[in-house]
């Protein structure tokens, strides 16, 4: 087998789905599993839909999530250019070389001819009108018209596109890695534009050109499009590149959570999650969508989520970084039915990959959302917060408002709980313990730990009336990390403080 060269081929028309991101990491880890080369090329040759912006938010993708490249735009490489509207003269010689072989054919049909076409043969009950070889010789084309009419049009500059001869009644057939040989009818496919009126190749003719020039040997994509794909095996024949044609891989649909349907870049606002690698801010509310990022998600957790979603490795392991994964995967394992996206599957892959970092690591993550909130973010401090709050997070974004009592004391009270504990008997010992705690010349939670519990049991009193007060007036609720560390990293001044403010709090309730 030849080496292997895979490429990455999104369009700059707006941010790079998660479902293309999944699509990006098959090819890499298909690369790297064999030694080979993994391309970046930005197909843009759809001037129409073209999304300033959206090309480098491609980029920045594959940056974050560390897929690297091998060859590509700003790579470079010896099959470059790696930007399609860069390459548009060379499309041109192959499309004229189809229409001099007789594959392909000049058509002049203006809009409105196109339109009656389709109204006309809807008419006569065709349910999917299109410009196929029970039209194409009713119409405005090099096939119906005369040499010298043709030439004529041409010199005198009338638009005009070159559409592929699709073939009547023949059964075009190929070999998908993971679906197994396929096979389409002739009859189904239109006679495709190849070349469009603006000089541009469209998708198909500039893929099949690329591909061949760059030498690809595998294309993996998505399932949408396999029914290009006999449309791209007729050019491969009839461009005379039949041996050189890559092998074929098309990955199942990323389905909402639902299961029905494919997930849509709107499902994000729907269900409340992130579709999208980055967040993308567009000339609307609706065309702007949150990122796997800014929501708080690991690029590691992410790929990892995102491999199991369409692959699965014959194994019970579920957790994979980069090697294990590079080391693990074949297309051989990727399943055929549709993959449901399951959020908080991704979620929980997260919170493993966070409770596999330092504290320091997690310090440094978290420290941009701390900043957003104008939080404290003196490294020593913030790395002892992420100590003990590290495993009651699933998300980055999380951190500021669970360990918000370490940042300051403006905080809510659970006035239910105060409302059961804080009784006449029982607030007399709590503010004597209070005393003990200010006597304390060493603030550790060693020390404080022995102080509280010698005077609960000193007392003879239960720790089911002292704890949930002492808890809620350094932070608020019930919930939270160890006590006695939580009171060690914010020091006996800023305890007392709380202590002081709550307790005036607790006795406006009783009143």
């Amino acid at each position: 087998m030849n080496q292997v060269r895979v490429r990455f081929a999104p369009s700059p028309t707006g941010p790079l789905h998660i479902g293309g991101v999944r699509t990006a990491l098959y090819n890499y880890l298909f690369a790297k599993k064999n030694n080979g080369t993994f391309i970046l090329r930005i197909e843009d040759t759809d001037q129409v839909r073209y999304v300033p912006g959206a090309e480098e938010y491609i980029k920045e993708s594959l940056k974050w999530l560390g897929l690297e490249l091998d060859e590509g735009p700003e790579e470079g490489g010896h099959y470059g250019p790696y930007k399609q509207s860069d390459r548009r003269n060379i499309y041109t010689g192959y499309a004229l070389k189809l229409v001099e072989k007789g594959y392909a054919y000049y058509a002049f049909d203006t809009p409105e001819e196109l339109d009656a076409m389709r109204e006309e043969e809807t008419k006569n009950g065709v349910l999917a009108p299109k410009y196929d070889h029970t039209v194409r010789m009713k119409m405005k084309n090099s096939l119906t018209l005369s040499d010298s009419e043709v030439k004529e049009m041409l010199n005198s500059g009338v638009p005009y596109v070159i559409r592929i001869k699709a073939p009547a009644n023949e059964t075009i057939s190929f070999s998908d890695l993971v679906r197994g040989d396929v096979s389409f009818n002739s009859d189904d496919l239109d006679d495709k534009v190849m070349l469009k009126a603006d000089g541009m190749p469209t998708y198909h003719m500039a893929n099949i050109v690329d591909d061949y020039l760059m030498k690809i040997t595998h294309v993996i994509r998505g399932e949408e499009w396999l029914s290009s794909t006999a449309h791209h095996v007729l050019l491969y024949r009839y461009l005379g590149w039949e041996k050189s044609m890559p092998k074929f891989t098309h990955l199942p649909l990323i389905l909402k959570p639902t299961g029905k349907g494919k997930l849509s870049k709107r499902d994000g606002a729907n269900f409340g999650f992130p579709v999208f690698p980055l967040s993308w801010v567009g000339e609307t509310e609706e065309e702007s969508f949150a990122g796997f990022r800014e929501f708080g998600f690991l690029p590691e957790a992410t790929l990892n989520f995102l491999a199991l979603v369409g692959w699965n490795p014959g194994t019970e392991q579920e957790m994979f970084d980069m090697p294990d994964l590079i080391n693990s995967f074949s297309i051989e394992k990727i399943v055929k039915s549709g993959a449901r996206f399951n959020i908080d599957k991704a979620k929980w892959f997260n919170q493993q990959y966070i409770l596999h970092k330092t504290d320091k690591e997690i310090a440094t993550l978290v420290k941009p959302f701390v900043e957003k909130a104008g939080y404290n973010t003196e490294p020593i401090f913030l790395e002892k917060v992420c100590k003990l709050m590290k495993t009651r997070i699933e998300l980055l974004t999380e951190f500021p408002e669970k360990a918000k009592f370490f940042f300051t004391s403006e905080y809510d009270y659970d006035e239910k709980t105060i409302a059961k504990k804080w009784k006449e008997e029982n607030i007399e010992n709590v503010k004597s313990l209070v005393s003990w705690i200010s006597e304390l010349s060493d603030f550790s939670k060693e020390n404080i730990e022995v102080t509280i519990k010698s005077f609960i049991e000193s007392k003879n009193l239960s720790f089911g009336n002292i704890f949930p007060v002492l808890r809620i007036a350094v932070t608020g609720t019930l919930q939270g990390p160890d006590l006695f560390e939580t009171m060690e990293i914010l020091g006996k001044n800023d305890i007392l403080s709380r202590f002081t403010e709550a307790f005036k709090y607790f006795d406006s309730i009783l009143k």
